[in-house]
């Protein structure tokens, strides 16, 4: 039983699941021409690994400060979120200089102009004063660190959203709605840099995936559990996603794109990542109705050991993420400077998964440790009791 005071909220493994399925698709999609990379979402449908982790965050957020909001305590919840936003742009400016010290260190000790031009660091190398203070304002990223910064908008403006969703669910819902369609429609988007370039993930557009998120935490998926549960949206749902699969594989083969007529080519391109489109968002709500009527919340499976590597994983998403940065580089790296046959792709990208699961199982057993300090109040408590000598 919770202590009084306190709210206790039982963790869903397959949130922790998916997290870590996401993690390892992160790490894949990141080394180029990857053979192994064919198994990640992306290959298979219109969305990938970043509605994955929008969602569930937004979800938690919901689910979790929600009925803290709504129990009164705003501010307790806003001190949480920000504390957690501030250590998501720590990490962030700490993974930024190690992977571009990273790069660098790479770029003089081989003398491989490739990785600064490919990771987007040429000119943070030339012009290192500027570009730091545009680091720090998350104006300037390179490839690969686009994806923390909208995290941390997103965290950042959680608590006044959630005091909305508490209050008004639909209406802030439908807010969400509309600045998504502006956004859109009037290309709002956060400055990046060099001048004139936006945000990779538009925090105006992607909020709409977040805040749906939090909805469904705070009660609308109970809501929406009859439509789930209807056979009529499974079909729908199964039909989008073998409509997306084929569209994809057409992509990868000439003779399937000559099937498709001009004028359904007009209605679906360009897929904008960057704004996310709803050929993104619709495929992903398809993968999560058939995903919540077949996993169900409790399931045994989850807990099985066979499982528990990839659950490790999003346990821990945050530094997880981070070290799968560098494995991707370091991955890449390998490819490059040695071999990129198939067997070499296969132990590379084999090998960074089980660092992940090794950081992963050394930062659960770090939980597990007990904490042998305790507080002034339990330690005056003590000494009060033992009397003088206690001192």
């Amino acid at each position: 039983m919770a202590e009084q005071g306190k709210i206790s909220v039982e963790r869903d493994l397959r949130l922790d699941l998916f997290r870590g399925v996401g993690l390892w698709m992160i790490f894949l999609d990141h080394i180029p021409h990857d053979v192994v990379s064919w198994l990640t979402l992306r290959n298979y449908g219109f969305s990938d690994a970043a509605e994955f982790f929008v969602f569930i965050s937004g979800y938690l957020a919901g689910f979790i400060y929600g009925p803290v909001i709504k129990a009164g305590h705003f501010l307790a919840a806003l001190k949480r979120l920000w504390k957690r936003a501030m250590e998501m742009y720590v990490a962030h400016i700490m993974l930024f200089l190690v992977f571009t010290a990273q790069i660098a260190r790479t770029v003089r000790k081989f003398d491989n102009p490739l990785y600064e031009d490919e990771f987007n660091v040429h000119n943070f190398l030339l012009h290192p004063d500027t570009l730091i203070g545009q680091a720090l304002t998350l104006r300037y990223k390179p490839v690969n660190l686009d994806v923390l910064p909208l995290y941390i908008a997103l965290i950042a403006t959680a608590p006044f959203m959630l005091w909305a969703m508490v209050r008004r669910p639909n209406l802030t819902l439908l807010g969400s709605i509309i600045l998504y369609v502006c956004a859109r429609n009037f290309d709002l988007n956060l400055a990046s840099y060099p001048p004139n370039t936006t945000w990779y993930f538009n925090p105006f557009a992607w909020q709409l995936m977040f805040v749906f998120a939090a909805w469904c935490g705070t009660g609308g998926a109970n809501r929406l559990w009859p439509i789930v549960q209807s056979r009529l949206a499974l079909a729908l749902a199964t039909l989008w996603l073998v409509f997306a699969f084929f569209i994809v594989m057409s992509w990868h083969f000439a003779v399937l794109g000559s099937w498709i007529p001009a004028w359904l080519n007009k209605i679906i391109y360009p897929i904008d990542k960057t704004n996310l489109d709803m050929f993104r968002f619709t495929h992903f709500l398809a993968i999560a109705l058939i995903v919540s009527r077949y996993v169900p919340h409790g399931w045994s499976v989850l807990r099985q050991r066979w499982l528990r590597p990839v659950v490790l994983c999003g346990q821990h998403s945050l530094p997880i993420f981070c070290f799968g940065v560098f494995l991707s580089f370091a991955a890449h790296w390998v490819l490059m400077q040695y071999t990129r046959g198939v067997w070499e792709q296969l132990v590379v990208s084999a090998a960074g998964i089980l660092v992940m699961i090794g950081i992963a199982w050394v930062l659960d057993r770090a939980d597990r440790v007990p904490d042998l300090f305790v507080d002034s109040a339990e330690i005056n408590g003590r000494k009060a009791a033992l009397g003088p000598a206690g001192s």
